[in-house]
């Protein structure tokens, strides 16, 4: 199906689709969204408006071609120990297959998340019986190294429950650090060589300014809320994520997958809607960030639409931000 694949425009239109998390398989562009569901509910600050059921994937043969939706490739009613809100998936390859990483809601209502296996990147994915072991919150990304081995990311505050795990177990009333106490960092663990569990015990990252300092949490500007990317790029590893109340995509900087990282500025400013989650990936020798926004849907928060525009790097290595409404100025 033929969509508008112009910069700054939705990549499809025929449905809602967010949280886009993009990789190169095979020499083409896969994009592994969530998929918003049209309803008129009321926005709540624990995200009960976000009701997805399923994955869809879309492709493209270079950035002007049409964008291909492959149709439905995983459905909440075939993951066995799901039971709602199938939120920001990733995608991964290793050992000949390819893994799809999604969150859902455990029988219990506590995030989880699940991993499925398939043969084409654009899916079908069979589910797991049971989600990974030791997994909680939102909002997993997977990197794979050059050294194959590879590493999930996940985290996200408030709806995404990550402010209730701080001692290591489920507390449902707990709340996050004081304003001026560290902010809680995304979690990183390694995982097995098939891919399926987590190999070393899930750590929290240490998100830090250019004096070492831990960045804290009233610092809303630059603290972690959820949405974790890393990528590579000139041998340094990029952290990016949402700030959430600011409505931001962010950065920071390492030597090493699992941190600490270095604040180092601003990707993306506000979009339109409430959420901002992202990917950035290089495709034909160009890094592309992917990003949603609820411009399609004229601001509703729960009817988002998946955009793409060109990054670029100075030559320290730093990001130049991007305005996703450059054109209004």
């Amino acid at each position: 199906m033929g969509q508008n694949t112009k910069p700054n425009k939705p990549l499809v239109t025929h449905i809602y689709t967010a949280d886009p998390s993009a990789h190169v398989f095979d020499g083409k562009l896969y994009i592994y969204p969530s998929h918003d569901l049209d309803h008129d509910e009321p926005s709540n600050d624990n995200g009960d408006q976000y009701k997805m059921e399923d994955y869809h994937v879309l492709s493209m043969d270079d950035m002007n071609s049409p964008v291909v939706d492959h149709g439905e490739v995983l459905h909440l009613k075939d993951v066995p120990w799901a039971s709602r809100q199938a939120w920001a998936p990733d995608a991964a390859y290793k050992n000949d297959k390819y893994y799809l990483y999604f969150p859902a809601r455990d029988k219990d209502g506590i995030f989880r998340i699940g991993v499925a296996t398939g043969d084409n990147p654009a899916g079908p994915f069979k589910a797991e019986e049971n989600y990974i072991p030791g997994s909680f919150s939102i909002d997993p990304a997977v990197l794979v190294d050059d050294d194959e081995k590879a590493y999930i990311y996940f985290g996200g505050l408030w709806g995404g429950q990550l402010e209730k795990w701080q001692t290591g177990s489920f507390v449902d009333d707990a709340e996050g650090p004081a304003p001026d106490a560290p902010a809680l960092g995304p979690i990183v663990a390694e995982l097995t060589d098939d891919m399926l569990t987590f190999k070393s015990e899930p750590k929290e990252i240490s998100i830090v300014d250019e004096d070492g300092n831990p960045i804290v949490a009233g610092d809303e500007d630059r603290r972690f809320f959820e949405g974790p990317w890393v990528h590579k790029y000139n041998g340094l590893y990029y952290l990016s994520y949402s700030t959430g109340t600011t409505h931001k995509i962010v950065y920071a900087v390492s030597e090493n997958p699992q941190g600490p990282f270095v604040f180092k500025g601003t990707i993306l400013t506000p979009v339109i809607g409430w959420t901002t989650h992202h990917s950035i990936v290089e495709f034909q020798d160009k890094w592309y960030l992917f990003y949603h926004d609820c411009e399609f849907s004229d601001g509703v928060n729960h009817k988002r639409s998946v955009k793409f525009t060109e990054l670029t790097y100075n030559e320290d290595g730093t990001i130049q931000t991007i305005d996703p409404y450059p054109e209004e100025k």
